[in-house]
């Protein structure tokens, strides 16, 4: 009797709580599952890199002969006389400028197009979403060719200003859909507060809205300078007597092949990597500015 008093709790003691469970430790998938997972992984990236690993190694080849295809030995030659080549450089020139420019229409299409997708609701809206992911699925021959078509009915002479339409065409899509992302979180009650305190709707957007989505815009941008630079199908299709980086190494892989192509081609792979760590740089230093400013008394 004496026994089973002592373990009894006393009186005032709350009720017993059960011991947490031991928290689950996870499953490993042993060093068999490990190995073949990295090795995949490695294999994947070997994939994808390999040829842009080739390009730049390439771009140091001694050239001899028309085509830049087989090693012959390291020289900076190539690095010393970029533009040897005046044609290749001209259609590097053009397909900068053809980038830019339909860059600049396609930001400020899409921005527009994904603040009133977002904003405000309105009958049609599923059908722009449809229009806006049907240029993204359709095959480039279609686009390619039906914007053909459509320039010749227009007629049109196809050219420089064909060219940067068509490519305006793709582009204002991932434009209005990478910034669209960038939107589906904001607090749209900053524009309230900023027009309650007599600001105008335009000095709203400019100080307010515009800040705050231009990493969306951004990325934007990089993403559809990037896909007009590289373009191929499409402008083939609408160029006419134009010629873009892109064409002339289609044409150069067939008459002869510079080691200045690989050079170029190595230039804009070094800028974009630069522009893509600045704009990561800017991005973080964004976040933690607004971060700074959110916590502040």
């Amino acid at each position: 009797m004496t026994a089973v008093l002592d373990a009894a709790p006393p009186p005032d003691a709350g009720p017993a709580v059960a011991p947490a469970p031991a928290p689950a430790r996870p499953r490993r998938t042993g060093r068999v599952g490990d190995l073949v997972l990295k090795v995949v992984a490695g294999l994947v990236l070997v994939y994808l890199f390999a040829p842009i690993a080739v390009i730049v190694l390439f771009s140091f080849n001694e050239p001899r002969g028309k085509f830049n295809l087989t090693w012959k030995g390291f020289t900076l030659e190539n690095w010393a006389h970029p533009f040897k080549y005046p044609q290749l450089t001209d259609a590097l020139v053009t397909s900068l400028h053809v980038a830019a420019l339909s860059t600049a229409i396609a930001l400020v299409l899409g921005t527009l197009a994904a603040l009133a997708l977002v904003r405000h609701r309105f009958r049609g809206d599923g059908g722009v979403d449809a229009f806006l992911v049907l240029s993204l699925t359709a095959p480039e021959v279609v686009m390619g060719a039906s914007l053909l078509t459509m320039f010749i009915d227009f007629g049109w002479n196809r050219g420089f200003g064909t060219i940067v339409l068509a490519h305006v065409s793709f582009e204002v899509a991932f434009v209005a859909l990478t910034v669209r992302a960038r939107l589906r979180g904001f607090d749209w009650t900053l524009e309230d507060a900023s027009m309650d305190l007599g600001a105008t709707p335009l000095r709203t957007f400019r100080l307010v809205t515009l800040p705050l989505i231009l990493p969306g815009i951004v990325a934007a941008a990089m993403l559809s300078f990037a896909l007009s630079l590289d373009d191929f199908i499409i402008t083939y299709f609408n160029s006419g007597s134009t010629v873009t980086y892109p064409l002339y190494v289609n044409a150069a892989t067939k008459t002869g092949l510079p080691p200045q192509i690989n050079v170029l081609a190595t230039s804009i792979l070094l800028v974009s990597l630069a522009l893509l760590g600045l704009a990561v740089l800017w991005q973080r230093r964004f976040g933690h500015d607004r971060l700074t400013r959110s916590t502040s008394p």
